[in-house]
């Protein structure tokens, strides 16, 4: 099963980045603006539609305000399987480090899901960094 893993590092404090991540319905206008179009709430789970014209029902799976960690399951479209996790940890000078992991299957969806999630990660990086520019 192919793993994407994606490490960031994050100007923002810890609480900071977390108190933007466990609002999982505003994807679209805190976390990733512009790489996200739109994110609609249901019961359990969130509809995000990207730029690119994809849009992804995920379910919402973990929301652990205790180690800052978000997990959600995407279902439907072209991968079996496709879990995801946001974690949130402190790094040095009250920054902090946002670990994303993606599982998914089939392998050959790993290199299409590894560009989005390079892009999402390039937006969130501008957007934290920028706030203490």
């Amino acid at each position: 099963m192919p793993t994407i893993r994606r490490e960031l590092l994050l100007s923002a404090s810890p609480e900071a980045v977390w108190d933007v991540i466990r609002e999982v319905g505003a994807v679209h206008t805190r976390l990733a603006p512009g790489f996200v179009t739109d994110t609609c709430l249901e019961p359990g789970a969130r509809v995000v539609s990207f730029a690119n014209g994809v849009v992804a029902r995920e379910l919402i799976v973990s929301l652990e305000e205790d180690v800052r960690r978000l997990v959600w399951s995407v279902v439907g479209g072209r991968a079996t399987h496709h879990n995801s996790s946001l974690q949130v940890f402190a790094a040095d000078g009250g920054a902090a480090r946002l670990i994303w992991v993606t599982d998914l299957l089939p392998a050959e969806a790993a290199a299409s899901i590894a560009a989005m999630v390079e892009a999402g990660s390039q937006v969130v990086e501008r957007a934290f960094n920028a706030q203490r520019s």
